[in-house]
């Protein structure tokens, strides 16, 4: 599947022959994207939910963008600012998918889903998983719960937002600016001028748009053991398995480059149920993985499995925009 990730995110860069062969299904999908949309957003006219604000992070690509880090990184600048956030997530790929459950930090990633454990964990905010986001919302708002950021839900579009982050893969950006199966949008890209702000990770932001690093801690932590780190040089000048199931491995493979790390890759497709057999190799070589991987590993590693954790920095600008926008959207609302 990673190869294949990789293969349609070539075709996906550029108007060859795949996209003109798939150009009819694509005008379909955007036209079902836009009717779905318009009809979501008249339902939304009648949802209220008791928040100050509903804050959406997302993007309009197949693929990473760096969604998650900004989720958490927001809801610690919410907390900073006085405010009481909590996080409302689909929870893909979890066992029952109609579910409506709060997720805790241990709780079993087959039924919540990795990416709000990993949330839950670095954060200490609420969070909860629901198809329905809606309903979610105002099972965060009956825990006190003031302002909810909604994490990969700019295509949710029935609960309501006040504010939009729209996350751009700064390499790959829009690809070719085709929608499905011709290209990697989920929905037309004129859809980047009702965001609120864009934030650009990998690449050179453009006009009006704000950058964001991932950066690590300096330690890598053990999979399994909890509490144990080790520093990330002691991995330098070695081998090691690096293993990813997240929507773009190389990037994750890169960085361990980047750290002087000998990466041996073993690419997996995003959201991927791991079991003992995926991280079990016949030497001795230390293996890495991503925090979100490790959520779904930690069962069942041993003292090879150390996962490689990274934070949002987003640029320092950014911050204080965006806590300006969200207090004058609050007293517009309370003076309306």
């Amino acid at each position: 599947m990673g190869m294949v990730e990789q293969w349609l995110w070539r075709q996906w860069s550029h108007r060859g022959p795949f996209a003109a062969a798939m150009f009819p299904l694509s005008l379909l999908y955007a036209g079902l994207a836009g009717w779905r949309r318009s009809r979501l957003e008249d339902t939304q006219r009648h949802v209220v939910l008791p928040l100050k604000a509903v804050i959406v992070v997302g993007n309009l690509t197949v693929g990473g963008s760096g969604k998650t880090p900004m989720t958490a990184w927001l809801a610690q600048s919410l907390k900073r600012a006085g405010y009481w956030p909590g996080i409302v997530s689909r929870g893909y790929g979890r066992r029952n998918a109609h579910a409506s459950l709060p997720v805790h930090p241990g709780a079993d990633p087959s039924a919540v889903g990795d990416e709000p454990i990993l949330l839950a964990r670095r954060t200490g905010v609420p969070v909860w998983v629901d198809r329905d986001r809606v309903r979610a919302a105002r099972a965060l708002a009956a825990q006190g719960v003031d302002v909810v950021i909604s994490d990969d839900g700019l295509q949710h579009h029935r609960l309501p937002r006040d504010i939009s982050i729209l996350m751009l893969d700064g390499k790959r950006r829009l690809g070719n600016g085709l929608c499905l199966p011709a290209g990697p949008l989920r929905e037309p890209g004129s859809a980047v001028a009702c965001a609120d702000f864009v934030v650009v990770t990998g690449g050179s932001p453009q006009g009006g748009e704000y950058a964001m690093r991932l950066e690590t801690p300096g330690t890598v932590s053990s999979v399994g053991r909890h509490g144990v780190q080790r520093p990330q040089r002691e991995f330098a000048g070695r081998p090691a398995h690096a293993v990813a199931g997240i929507a773009d491995p190389e990037r994750f493979f890169t960085a361990l480059e980047a750290a002087g790390v000998d990466v041996i890759r073993h690419p997996f497709p995003d959201h991927h149920r791991f079991h003992a057999r995926d991280i079990d190799f016949d030497d001795q070589h230390p293996v890495l993985m991503t925090e979100k991987d490790a959520v779904k590993c930690r069962e069942f590693a041993d003292e090879r499995h150390w996962y490689w954790p990274v934070s949002a920095r987003p640029d320092p600008a950014f911050e204080p925009a965006l806590l300006r926008r969200l207090e004058s959207m609050i007293r517009l609302k309370y003076l309306g």
